[in-house]
């Protein structure tokens, strides 16, 4: 029987190591291919409260020991760092609260060293303050040291809610919009479940309400952590390629105006779109800013793997030119869909810009103006379309009069522009063509004083015209 007893001890013993290795295993394998380095901020609840009893012991001692055995299980995971922040746990908590209570212990340093530290830390602590959350959660800003290719994550180890009257959720909110970190892990230690509600603005709740259910938790938390989700968006020319790049991307939560995440998207060096990392636990809506732009609703991100979002975006080129030399002058231009007035564009000339392909209208903001209508913009080829450069005109009056040019082809006289009564010397450039200015004098009040001269307009030459 003893033989027996012992066995079954080693039996139940090698199970859990077994079980230990293949959860390490499987932390490694997702991290190792991971592009990117995780790092962890645990935050930890060292006020009052963690004095209270709870199943064997009291919830300090409970957390120290979970704690421990589950850094251990951290050591040899690769290409993660770890930090630790603690609340509650430099000040007693009377007579005054001390809502600033909050100290980050251990600074983020790789997992194979910092787990000790970090444990040694731990096992130090003695409740005797407050519940500062919503502080502790902002001063997570500089925490996070600026830092290339990482995941920032926290998880927040509490047995109460905030007691210094700040707003959790709204700094979690804000702090996830500037990407400091993702949405947080929120584990409660003995609390009602009722509390789930009030934390599940801030993060992602889990309830523990025994010791055995702490340790399960907590290594469910670290999968969801550490399984990296990551996201591509294939941005599709009209073959259904993903070659399409170089344009900008806002990720809203969906439904909303909440930004979550703007990027410009990348083709890799391996000639792929770059892997993007997104909150898994989140839909998207996806706009994506060409002209005019992409957008794509209600987007769900499958966790622990590599989701691909099709976008149909494919594109082509407009160029704009002035045909000729000498002119100083370089108009901009309206771009609309064909037969749509809404605004897509203000194109300057001498700028090539990519469009969604298809037909548009154009309105050169010459003068007079030219309309192109059905403009036609194909897959990878750039449409260069060319207008003469202007000449320039300068009106010289004796005084100041009323006026306007016109162009006169011989046959037909169509208003091109005013001229400034309040300037005596005015220039204007004008496309080459035939005009004809009219003006008169303001000190003159007879109708048959107006002046009348024609002209001739050539690209690139300055005139002068003598209004006399």
């Amino acid at each position: 029987m003893l033989y027996a007893k012992n066995y079954s001890k080693i039996l139940k013993f090698n199970k859990s190591k077994i079980g230990l290795l293949l959860l390490i295993f499987n932390f490694q394998f997702l991290i190792l291919n991971s592009q990117v380095t995780n790092r962890i901020l645990f935050i930890f609840d060292d006020s009052y409260s963690m004095n209270a009893p709870w199943n064997s012991n009291i919830k300090i001692e409970v957390a120290k020991k979970v704690m421990s055995e589950f850094l251990d299980s951290l050591k040899n995971l690769p290409d993660l760092e770890l930090a630790l922040r603690c609340y509650g746990h430099t000040t007693f908590f009377k007579p005054d609260r001390n809502c600033k209570d909050s100290k980050l212990e251990v600074p983020f340093a790789e997992a194979k060293t910092n787990y000790l530290k970090i444990k040694q830390r731990i096992l130090k602590l003695e409740p005797m303050g407050t519940t500062p959350i919503a502080y502790s959660l902002g001063e997570c800003t500089n925490d996070f040291t600026p830092k290339a290719n990482v995941r920032n994550l926290v998880i927040l180890i509490t047995d109460g809610i905030e007691e210094c009257d700040g707003n959790p959720c709204k700094v979690s909110i804000e702090l996830q919009k500037k990407g400091i970190f993702l949405r947080p892990f929120v584990i409660g230690v003995g609390l009602d479940v009722k509390f789930a509600d009030i934390f599940g603005c801030m993060g992602k709740y889990y309830d523990v309400s025994n010791e055995a259910n702490f340790k399960d938790v907590l290594k469910l938390v670290l999968t969801e952590a550490l399984s990296q989700t990551t996201v591509e968006v294939d941005l599709l020319d009209i073959s259904k390629k993903p070659t399409e790049t170089d344009v900008d991307m806002t990720f809203y939560e969906a439904g909303t105006n909440t930004v979550k995440y703007n990027y410009l998207h990348t083709i890799n060096n391996r000639g792929n779109p770059d892997t993007l990392v997104l909150d898994p636990d989140l839909k998207y809506d996806l706009t994506v800013h060409t002209i005019p732009p992409r957008e794509k609703k209600n987007i769900s991100i499958v966790k622990g793997k590599h989701n691909t979002i099709p976008v149909d975006a494919p594109q082509g080129f407009l160029r704009l030119e002035l045909d000729g030399s000498g002119s100083n002058y370089f108009p901009t231009t309206i771009v609309r869909k064909g037969n749509d007035m809404t605004t897509l564009n203000v194109h300057d000339f001498g700028k090539t810009e990519k469009y969604i392909i298809g037909k548009y209208d154009l309105e050169i903001l010459t003068l007079p103006r030219i309309n192109l209508k059905d403009v036609d913009i194909k897959q990878s080829s750039t449409n260069t379309i060319k207008i003469p450069a202007s000449g320039n005109v300068t009106f010289s009056k004796q005084e100041t009069g009323s006026g306007s040019v016109y162009i006169d082809d011989g046959k037909t006289v169509v208003w091109v522009c005013n001229i400034n009564p309040n300037l005596q010397n005015e220039t204007i450039y004008l496309q080459p063509g035939k005009y004809k200015v009219v003006f008169r004098f303001s000190f003159v009040k007879e109708t048959n004083k107006t002046i009348d001269k024609n002209f001739e307009v050539k690209s690139g030459i300055h005139q002068i015209i003598k209004l006399q």
